[in-house]
C-alpha cells in the first residue's frame, strides 16, 4: 500500500510538474508573441513615420507652389493669357519713354507666336553651340549678340576663340530663324501692353540658356536665386522666355515661379512657348532647380531706352 500511495504520489506530482511545464510553455508562447506583436506594432510605427517623412518631402518641392498659371499639357491659343498686376514704382528712377515705360504691368503667356517646330530647330542650334563648351556647373549660357559662351568657369567670345569654325556650326538659316522669332516676339508684348513696337529696342543680355542637375561650381551658375530684372540690368523694361524643351518629359523642375506677397505662381515649360512680363519688382522671380534631364530656352530682353539697343546678331 505504502509502495502503491508512492507511485500515485509521484504520478501525482509528474501530473502537476507536467502541468506547470506546458503552462510555463503557454505563458512563454503568449509573451513571445506579445513582444512579436510589439515589435510588429514598433516595425508599423516606423514605415508610417517613413511614408509620412517621405510624402512630406515630396509635397515640399512643391510647397511654395499656391498656383499654376499654365501647364505644360495645356496650349495657350489664338490670343495670350494675360495676367495684369499693379507696376511697381521702379520705372520711376529712370527716365520715361512715352509709348514703351510700362504703364500696365503684368505677365503673359502664350503658345501662338512659335511653333514647336521652330522650337526644335532653335534647340539644335542651342544644342551645337554648347557642344563648343560649357559651364562646369548647371547653367550654360550661348549669346549670339556678344558672342559670349561658357567655358569652363568664365566665357569665351565664340566668333573669335572659333573662328571660322563658326560657320560649321550654325547657318544663315539659324540666323534669319532667330531673328524672325524675336521680331514676333517683340510683335505679341507690344499688341498685348499697348506699346509702339518701334520703340522698343532688344537689349542684352539676350541668349540661350542650357540648365541641368549639374551641381554649381560658381556663382554664375545659381541661377535659382529670387531677382528683379529691372533692378539687376537696369536697362530691362519687358523680359521674354521662349522655351524650347517640355517640363516632365525632358527634365524636371526648371519651373518659372513669380514670387507674389500672396504666394508663388508657376509655368511650366513648353517647347514654342513664350511668357513675358513687365521687368520691374512687380514680377520678382527665380527658377526652380533642375532636378533631372536638361531645360532649354531663350532669353529676349526689351529697353526702352536707344542708349542700350543692341542689333541682331550675324554670322562673322
Amino acid at each position: 500500500m505504502a509502495l502503491l500511495r508512492l507511485r500515485n504520489a509521484k504520478g501525482s506530482n509528474a501530473s502537476e510538474i507536467e502541468r506547470k511545464i506546458k503552462r510555463g510553455n503557454a505563458l512563454r508562447q503568449g509573451s513571445s508573441w506579445r513582444g512579436s506583436r510589439g515589435l510588429v506594432a514598433l516595425l508599423l510605427v516606423a514605415l508610417s513615420a517613413c511614408v509620412v517623412a517621405m510624402w512630406l518631402y515630396v509635397t515640399s518641392l512643391d510647397s511654395d507652389i499656391t498656383e499654376t498659371l499654365v501647364s505644360q499639357r495645356e496650349l495657350v491659343s489664338p490670343q495670350p493669357r494675360v495676367y495684369s498686376v499693379q507696376c511697381s514704382e521702379d520705372y520711376e528712377n529712370y527716365k520715361r519713354y512715352p509709348g514703351c515705360t510700362p504703364q500696365k504691368c503684368g505677365r503673359a503667356v502664350t503658345d501662338a507666336v512659335v511653333t514647336r517646330e521652330e522650337a526644335q530647330v532653335l534647340r539644335r542650334l542651342a544644342e551645337r553651340g554648347l557642344a563648343l563648351a560649357g559651364s562646369e556647373g548647371g547653367a550654360s549660357i550661348l549669346d549670339l549678340h556678344s558672342g559670349a559662351l561658357s567655358m569652363g568657369k568664365q566665357f569665351v567670345n565664340i566668333y573669335r576663340y572659333f573662328g571660322d569654325q563658326v560657320r560649321d556650326v550654325f547657318t544663315q538659316e539659324d540666323f534669319q530663324l532667330y531673328r524672325n522669332v524675336r521680331g514676333r516676339i517683340q510683335a505679341v508684348i507690344a499688341e498685348t501692353f499697348g506699346l509702339n513696337p518701334t520703340l522698343m529696342y532688344l537689349t542684352k543680355p539676350t541668349f540661350f540658356s542650357r540648365i541641368n542637375s549639374t551641381a554649381a561650381q560658381t556663382q554664375h551658375d545659381e541661377y535659382w536665386h529670387p531677382h528683379i530684372d529691372k533692378v539687376t540690368y537696369g536697362s530691362f523694361d519687358y523680359t521674354s522666355l521662349l522655351y524650347l524643351s517640355d517640363y516632365g518629359s525632358d527634365f524636371t523642375g526648371g519651373r518659372f515661379v513669380f514670387m507674389d506677397q500672396n504666394g508663388n505662381r508657376t509655368v511650366e515649360p513648353r517647347a514654342g512657348r513664350v511668357s513675358f512680363f513687365s521687368s520691374g519688382s512687380e514680377n520678382l522671380h527665380r527658377v526652380e532647380k533642375v532636378t533631372w534631364g536638361t531645360r532649354y530656352a531663350i532669353t529676349v530682353s526689351f529697353t526702352c531706352d536707344p542708349a542700350h539697343a543692341i542689333t541682331d546678331p550675324a554670322l562673322p
